[in-house]
Protein backbone atom coordinates (compact mmCIF):
# COMPACT_ATOMS: atom_id res chain seq x y z
CA UNK A 1 0.00 0.00 0.00
CA UNK A 2 1.32 3.47 -0.86
CA UNK A 3 0.92 6.64 1.13
CA UNK A 4 -0.75 9.12 -1.24
CA UNK A 5 0.73 12.20 0.44
CA UNK A 6 4.43 11.41 0.25
CA UNK A 7 4.60 8.66 -2.33
CA UNK A 8 6.51 6.42 0.10
CA UNK A 9 5.29 2.88 0.69
CA UNK A 10 4.54 1.96 4.26
CA UNK A 11 4.50 -1.61 5.56
CA UNK A 12 1.42 -3.76 5.28
CA UNK A 13 1.26 -7.39 6.30
CA UNK A 14 0.35 -10.18 3.92
CA UNK A 15 -3.15 -11.10 5.17
CA UNK A 16 -2.61 -14.78 4.31
CA UNK A 17 0.36 -15.12 6.67
CA UNK A 18 0.02 -15.37 10.44
CA UNK A 19 2.20 -13.18 12.61
CA UNK A 20 4.03 -16.22 13.98
CA UNK A 21 5.03 -17.19 10.41
CA UNK A 22 6.43 -13.78 9.57
CA UNK A 23 10.22 -13.66 9.12
CA UNK A 24 12.17 -11.71 11.72
CA UNK A 25 12.01 -7.96 11.17
CA UNK A 26 15.19 -6.57 9.64
CA UNK A 27 16.22 -3.40 11.50
CA UNK A 28 19.77 -3.29 10.16
CA UNK A 29 19.10 -0.21 8.03
CA UNK A 30 16.15 1.83 9.25
CA UNK A 31 15.04 4.93 7.40
CA UNK A 32 13.42 8.12 8.66
CA UNK A 33 10.56 9.26 6.45
CA UNK A 34 8.73 12.59 6.31
CA UNK A 35 5.12 13.39 5.62
CA UNK A 36 2.97 16.54 5.62
CA UNK A 37 0.09 16.43 8.11
CA UNK A 38 -1.17 20.03 7.82
CA UNK A 39 -1.51 22.50 4.96
CA UNK A 40 -3.34 25.81 4.39
CA UNK A 41 -6.55 23.93 3.56
CA UNK A 42 -6.30 21.86 6.72
CA UNK A 43 -4.16 23.84 9.18
CA UNK A 44 -3.13 22.72 12.64
CA UNK A 45 -5.01 24.88 15.14
CA UNK A 46 -3.02 25.05 18.35
CA UNK A 47 -4.31 24.84 21.90
CA UNK A 48 -2.89 28.28 22.69
CA UNK A 49 -4.70 29.94 19.79
CA UNK A 50 -1.90 29.80 17.22
CA UNK A 51 -2.03 28.19 13.82
CA UNK A 52 0.41 26.29 11.63
CA UNK A 53 -0.40 26.14 7.92
CA UNK A 54 2.34 23.63 7.19
CA UNK A 55 3.48 20.77 9.42
CA UNK A 56 5.82 18.00 8.40
CA UNK A 57 6.52 14.98 10.60
CA UNK A 58 9.64 12.82 10.58
CA UNK A 59 8.84 9.24 11.58
CA UNK A 60 10.05 5.66 11.47
CA UNK A 61 8.12 2.41 11.39
CA UNK A 62 9.19 -1.14 12.27
CA UNK A 63 7.31 -4.35 11.58
CA UNK A 64 4.18 -4.71 9.50
CA UNK A 65 0.60 -3.55 9.88
CA UNK A 66 -1.65 -6.61 9.83
CA UNK A 67 -4.77 -7.07 7.73
CA UNK A 68 -7.03 -6.03 10.64
CA UNK A 69 -4.88 -2.92 11.28
CA UNK A 70 -5.02 -3.58 15.01
CA UNK A 71 -1.40 -4.44 15.88
CA UNK A 72 0.04 -0.91 15.90
CA UNK A 73 2.13 0.30 18.85
CA UNK A 74 2.92 4.01 19.07
CA UNK A 75 6.15 5.24 20.69
CA UNK A 76 6.23 8.81 22.07
CA UNK A 77 9.75 9.98 22.79
CA UNK A 78 11.08 12.10 25.64
CA UNK A 79 12.38 15.67 25.59
CA UNK A 80 15.51 15.24 23.49
CA UNK A 81 14.63 12.05 21.61
CA UNK A 82 13.73 11.66 17.96
CA UNK A 83 12.04 9.31 15.51
CA UNK A 84 14.94 6.85 15.41
CA UNK A 85 13.87 4.58 18.25
CA UNK A 86 15.16 1.19 17.10
CA UNK A 87 17.56 -0.56 14.77
CA UNK A 88 20.55 0.95 13.00
CA UNK A 89 20.02 4.10 10.95
CA UNK A 90 20.72 3.77 7.25
CA UNK A 91 21.68 7.47 7.20
CA UNK A 92 24.31 7.68 9.93
CA UNK A 93 24.64 4.23 11.48
CA UNK A 94 23.24 5.29 14.87
CA UNK A 95 21.51 2.71 17.01
CA UNK A 96 17.99 3.68 18.05
CA UNK A 97 17.59 5.27 21.47
CA UNK A 98 15.19 2.50 22.62
CA UNK A 99 16.76 -0.34 20.69
CA UNK A 100 17.04 -2.46 23.85
CA UNK A 101 13.22 -2.47 24.09
CA UNK A 102 12.02 -2.48 20.47
CA UNK A 103 12.89 -5.12 17.89
CA UNK A 104 12.42 -8.75 16.85
CA UNK A 105 11.67 -10.86 19.92
CA UNK A 106 12.12 -7.92 22.31
CA UNK A 107 9.55 -6.55 24.75
CA UNK A 108 7.99 -4.49 21.96
CA UNK A 109 8.23 -7.27 19.40
CA UNK A 110 8.42 -5.99 15.84
CA UNK A 111 7.68 -9.48 14.52
CA UNK A 112 4.22 -9.08 16.06
CA UNK A 113 3.61 -5.34 16.20
CA UNK A 114 3.70 -2.47 13.73
CA UNK A 115 5.66 0.17 15.64
CA UNK A 116 5.44 3.89 14.80
CA UNK A 117 7.73 6.54 16.29
CA UNK A 118 7.71 10.18 15.12
CA UNK A 119 9.81 13.17 16.07
CA UNK A 120 7.45 15.45 17.99
CA UNK A 121 6.13 18.87 16.98
CA UNK A 122 8.58 21.58 18.01
CA UNK A 123 11.53 19.23 17.67
CA UNK A 124 14.63 19.65 15.54
CA UNK A 125 14.98 16.24 13.90
CA UNK A 126 12.79 16.61 10.84
CA UNK A 127 9.42 17.58 12.34
CA UNK A 128 8.29 21.20 12.09
CA UNK A 129 9.71 23.34 14.87
CA UNK A 130 11.35 26.71 15.55
CA UNK A 131 14.32 25.90 13.31
CA UNK A 132 12.06 25.01 10.35
CA UNK A 133 11.45 27.47 7.49
CA UNK A 134 8.63 29.91 8.18
CA UNK A 135 6.30 29.70 5.14
CA UNK A 136 6.72 32.70 2.87
CA UNK A 137 9.30 34.39 5.09
CA UNK A 138 12.55 33.10 3.61
CA UNK A 139 13.96 32.38 7.07
CA UNK A 140 13.55 30.01 9.98
CA UNK A 141 10.64 30.50 12.35
CA UNK A 142 12.94 31.29 15.27
CA UNK A 143 11.15 32.93 18.23
CA UNK A 144 8.12 33.68 16.04
CA UNK A 145 7.13 30.02 16.28
CA UNK A 146 3.89 29.77 18.29
CA UNK A 147 3.87 28.52 21.87
CA UNK A 148 3.11 24.82 22.12
CA UNK A 149 1.10 22.68 24.52
CA UNK A 150 1.22 18.91 24.98
CA UNK A 151 -2.20 18.75 23.31
CA UNK A 152 -0.61 20.07 20.10
CA UNK A 153 1.99 17.31 20.12
CA UNK A 154 -0.74 14.69 20.53
CA UNK A 155 -2.82 16.27 17.75
CA UNK A 156 0.08 15.84 15.32
CA UNK A 157 0.48 12.20 16.40
CA UNK A 158 -3.17 11.53 15.56
CA UNK A 159 -2.81 13.17 12.16
CA UNK A 160 0.20 11.01 11.41
CA UNK A 161 -1.71 7.82 12.18
CA UNK A 162 -4.57 9.01 10.00
CA UNK A 163 -2.11 9.40 7.10
CA UNK A 164 -0.66 5.95 7.78
CA UNK A 165 -4.11 4.34 7.80
CA UNK A 166 -3.99 3.21 11.43
CA UNK A 167 -7.48 3.59 12.92
CA UNK A 168 -6.68 2.31 16.41
CA UNK A 169 -3.65 1.52 18.55
CA UNK A 170 -2.99 -1.75 20.32
CA UNK A 171 -0.84 0.35 22.65
CA UNK A 172 0.88 3.70 23.08
CA UNK A 173 4.09 3.85 25.10
CA UNK A 174 5.92 6.91 26.38
CA UNK A 175 8.66 7.64 28.87
CA UNK A 176 8.99 11.00 30.67
CA UNK A 177 7.62 13.68 28.29
CA UNK A 178 6.50 10.78 26.07
CA UNK A 179 4.20 9.61 28.85
CA UNK A 180 2.64 13.08 29.05
CA UNK A 181 1.88 12.89 25.33
CA UNK A 182 0.20 9.50 25.67
CA UNK A 183 -1.91 10.67 28.61
CA UNK A 184 -3.04 13.77 26.72
CA UNK A 185 -3.88 11.69 23.66
CA UNK A 186 -6.15 9.36 25.64
CA UNK A 187 -7.94 12.34 27.21
CA UNK A 188 -8.41 14.03 23.82
CA UNK A 189 -9.38 10.92 21.88
CA UNK A 190 -10.45 8.31 24.46
CA UNK A 191 -11.48 5.54 22.10
CA UNK A 192 -8.37 5.13 19.93
CA UNK A 193 -5.85 3.51 22.29
CA UNK A 194 -6.41 0.10 23.91
CA UNK A 195 -3.42 0.22 26.28
CA UNK A 196 -1.44 3.19 27.56
CA UNK A 197 1.96 2.53 29.12
CA UNK A 198 3.52 5.53 30.89
CA UNK A 199 7.05 5.12 32.21
CA UNK A 200 8.68 7.58 34.64
CA UNK A 201 6.07 10.16 33.67
CA UNK A 202 4.02 12.88 35.36
CA UNK A 203 0.61 14.48 35.05
CA UNK A 204 1.86 17.75 36.55
CA UNK A 205 5.36 19.06 37.23
CA UNK A 206 6.26 20.04 40.75
CA UNK A 207 7.72 23.47 41.60
CA UNK A 208 11.13 21.75 41.86
CA UNK A 209 10.79 20.38 38.31
CA UNK A 210 9.81 23.79 36.98
CA UNK A 211 12.64 25.48 38.88
CA UNK A 212 15.25 23.15 37.40
CA UNK A 213 13.97 23.75 33.88
CA UNK A 214 13.89 27.49 34.55
CA UNK A 215 17.58 27.52 35.42
CA UNK A 216 18.36 25.57 32.26
CA UNK A 217 16.33 27.98 30.13
CA UNK A 218 18.00 30.97 31.77
CA UNK A 219 21.40 29.65 30.73
CA UNK A 220 20.23 29.68 27.10
CA UNK A 221 18.39 33.00 27.24
CA UNK A 222 21.37 34.75 28.88
CA UNK A 223 23.91 33.50 26.35
CA UNK A 224 25.16 36.52 24.33
CA UNK A 225 24.87 34.45 21.16
CA UNK A 226 21.14 33.83 21.72
CA UNK A 227 20.18 37.18 20.14
CA UNK A 228 16.60 37.02 21.36
CA UNK A 229 16.15 33.68 19.65
CA UNK A 230 17.28 35.00 16.25
CA UNK A 231 20.69 33.36 16.45
CA UNK A 232 20.26 31.65 13.07
CA UNK A 233 19.91 35.06 11.42
CA UNK A 234 23.14 36.15 13.14
CA UNK A 235 25.01 33.00 12.12
CA UNK A 236 25.58 32.02 15.76
CA UNK A 237 24.31 29.45 18.24
CA UNK A 238 23.99 29.82 22.03
CA UNK A 239 26.38 26.93 22.56
CA UNK A 240 27.51 27.88 26.05
CA UNK A 241 23.94 28.24 27.34
CA UNK A 242 22.66 25.08 25.69
CA UNK A 243 25.61 23.06 26.95
CA UNK A 244 25.06 24.34 30.49
CA UNK A 245 21.35 23.53 30.27
CA UNK A 246 22.14 19.98 29.21
CA UNK A 247 24.74 19.49 31.93
CA UNK A 248 22.26 20.58 34.59
CA UNK A 249 19.47 18.44 33.16
CA UNK A 250 21.74 15.41 32.90
CA UNK A 251 22.47 15.55 36.62
CA UNK A 252 18.73 15.23 37.24
CA UNK A 253 18.45 12.21 34.93
CA UNK A 254 20.91 10.07 36.90
CA UNK A 255 21.24 9.27 40.60
CA UNK A 256 23.82 9.75 43.30
CA UNK A 257 24.11 5.96 43.42
CA UNK A 258 24.94 5.64 39.74
CA UNK A 259 27.39 8.56 39.72
CA UNK A 260 29.17 7.21 42.80
CA UNK A 261 29.42 3.74 41.28
CA UNK A 262 30.75 5.07 37.99
CA UNK A 263 33.06 7.86 39.12
CA UNK A 264 33.34 8.06 42.89
CA UNK A 265 35.72 10.93 43.66
CA UNK A 266 38.20 9.95 40.97
CA UNK A 267 40.17 12.79 39.44
CA UNK A 268 41.64 13.23 35.99
CA UNK A 269 44.86 14.39 37.66
CA UNK A 270 46.06 13.55 41.15
CA UNK A 271 48.31 15.23 43.66
CA UNK A 272 47.75 18.76 42.40
CA UNK A 273 44.83 21.15 42.60
CA UNK A 274 43.42 22.12 39.22
CA UNK A 275 41.99 25.33 40.63
CA UNK A 276 38.64 26.16 39.00
CA UNK A 277 38.58 24.04 35.83
CA UNK A 278 37.20 20.50 35.54
CA UNK A 279 39.23 18.00 37.56
CA UNK A 280 36.99 15.26 38.93
CA UNK A 281 35.97 12.56 36.47
CA UNK A 282 32.29 13.36 36.99
CA UNK A 283 33.00 16.94 35.82
CA UNK A 284 34.62 15.71 32.63
CA UNK A 285 31.69 13.35 32.09
CA UNK A 286 29.23 16.24 32.23
CA UNK A 287 31.40 18.30 29.88
CA UNK A 288 31.32 15.41 27.43
CA UNK A 289 27.54 15.08 27.70
CA UNK A 290 27.12 18.80 27.07
CA UNK A 291 29.40 18.79 24.02
CA UNK A 292 27.59 15.82 22.49
CA UNK A 293 24.25 17.53 22.99
CA UNK A 294 25.37 20.54 20.94
CA UNK A 295 25.82 18.26 17.94
CA UNK A 296 22.22 17.10 17.89
CA UNK A 297 19.81 19.59 19.44
CA UNK A 298 18.51 23.10 18.93
CA UNK A 299 18.25 25.69 21.70
CA UNK A 300 14.80 26.96 20.74
CA UNK A 301 13.38 23.43 20.63
CA UNK A 302 14.72 22.96 24.15
CA UNK A 303 13.03 26.16 25.31
CA UNK A 304 9.68 25.44 23.66
CA UNK A 305 9.40 21.82 24.76
CA UNK A 306 10.43 22.35 28.37
CA UNK A 307 7.87 25.17 28.59
CA UNK A 308 5.16 22.87 27.26
CA UNK A 309 6.03 20.42 30.02
CA UNK A 310 5.73 23.17 32.66
CA UNK A 311 2.18 24.05 31.61
CA UNK A 312 0.93 20.46 31.38
CA UNK A 313 -1.91 19.93 33.87
CA UNK A 314 -4.66 17.84 32.25
CA UNK A 315 -6.55 17.31 35.52
CA UNK A 316 -6.29 20.90 36.67
CA UNK A 317 -9.17 23.22 37.57
CA UNK A 318 -11.82 23.47 34.89
CA UNK A 319 -10.79 20.26 33.13
CA UNK A 320 -12.75 17.05 32.77
CA UNK A 321 -11.62 13.56 31.82
CA UNK A 322 -13.98 11.79 29.41
CA UNK A 323 -14.86 8.14 30.04
CA UNK A 324 -12.43 5.76 28.37
CA UNK A 325 -11.89 2.02 28.10
CA UNK A 326 -8.13 2.53 27.73
CA UNK A 327 -6.18 0.52 30.29
CA UNK A 328 -3.27 2.35 31.90
CA UNK A 329 -0.04 0.82 33.15
CA UNK A 330 2.32 3.07 35.11
CA UNK A 331 5.95 2.21 35.83
CA UNK A 332 8.36 4.21 37.98
CA UNK A 333 11.86 3.67 39.37
CA UNK A 334 12.91 3.87 42.99
CA UNK A 335 16.04 5.98 42.28
CA UNK A 336 14.32 8.48 39.96
CA UNK A 337 14.15 11.83 41.74
CA UNK A 338 13.28 13.96 38.70
CA UNK A 339 9.96 12.16 38.10
CA UNK A 340 9.81 10.18 41.30
CA UNK A 341 7.32 7.43 42.12
CA UNK A 342 5.19 10.10 43.81
CA UNK A 343 4.41 11.48 40.33
CA UNK A 344 3.13 8.09 39.18
CA UNK A 345 1.09 7.62 42.34
CA UNK A 346 -0.62 11.00 41.86
CA UNK A 347 -1.50 10.01 38.31
CA UNK A 348 -2.68 6.58 39.43
CA UNK A 349 -5.03 8.13 41.98
CA UNK A 350 -6.33 10.72 39.49
CA UNK A 351 -7.13 8.05 36.90
CA UNK A 352 -8.70 5.68 39.43
CA UNK A 353 -10.88 8.48 40.84
CA UNK A 354 -12.31 8.89 37.35
CA UNK A 355 -13.09 5.20 36.97
CA UNK A 356 -10.22 4.52 34.57
CA UNK A 357 -8.46 1.15 34.80
CA UNK A 358 -4.91 1.69 36.03
CA UNK A 359 -2.11 -0.24 37.70
CA UNK A 360 1.26 0.96 38.97
CA UNK A 361 4.56 -0.78 39.73
CA UNK A 362 7.76 0.66 41.13
CA UNK A 363 10.91 -1.01 39.78
CA UNK A 364 14.25 -1.14 41.57
CA UNK A 365 17.03 0.48 39.57
CA UNK A 366 20.18 2.42 40.44
CA UNK A 367 20.07 4.55 37.29
CA UNK A 368 17.65 7.34 38.21
CA UNK A 369 15.32 8.84 35.61
CA UNK A 370 17.42 7.37 32.80
CA UNK A 371 16.26 3.92 33.94
CA UNK A 372 13.40 4.13 31.43
CA UNK A 373 15.97 4.01 28.61
CA UNK A 374 17.84 1.04 30.10
CA UNK A 375 16.94 -2.50 31.13
CA UNK A 376 16.89 -2.88 34.92
CA UNK A 377 15.64 -6.31 36.07
CA UNK A 378 11.92 -6.79 35.59
CA UNK A 379 11.31 -3.63 33.57
CA UNK A 380 11.10 -5.10 30.08
CA UNK A 381 9.14 -8.06 31.45
CA UNK A 382 6.48 -5.62 32.66
CA UNK A 383 6.30 -3.99 29.24
CA UNK A 384 5.99 -7.32 27.43
CA UNK A 385 3.33 -8.59 29.81
CA UNK A 386 1.21 -5.47 29.38
CA UNK A 387 1.35 -5.63 25.60
CA UNK A 388 0.43 -9.33 25.71
CA UNK A 389 -2.37 -8.95 28.26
Amino acid sequence: MRNPECGTPFPSRNPTRAASDTPATDLSATTTRRIAVADPGDPLLLAGGGRLDHVEVAYETYGRLNARRDNAVFIAHALTGDAHAAGRSAEDGRTGWWDNLIGPGKAVDTDRHFVVCPNLLGGCKGTTGPSSPEPGAGRAWGPRFPLLHIADLAAVHRRLLDRLGVPRLHAAIGGSLGGMQVLQWVLDEPDRIDRALLVAASMRLTPENIALSSVARHAILADPDFHGGRYAEHGTTPAHGLKTARMLAHVTYVSDRSLTAKFGRDRRTSGTDQRLGPDFEVEHYLQHQGDRFLERFDALSYLYLTRAMDYFDPFGPGTAAPPTATRFRLLSFDSDWRFSTAHSLRLRDALAARGIAVRHTEIASPHGHDSFLLAPPGYHDEVRAFLDS
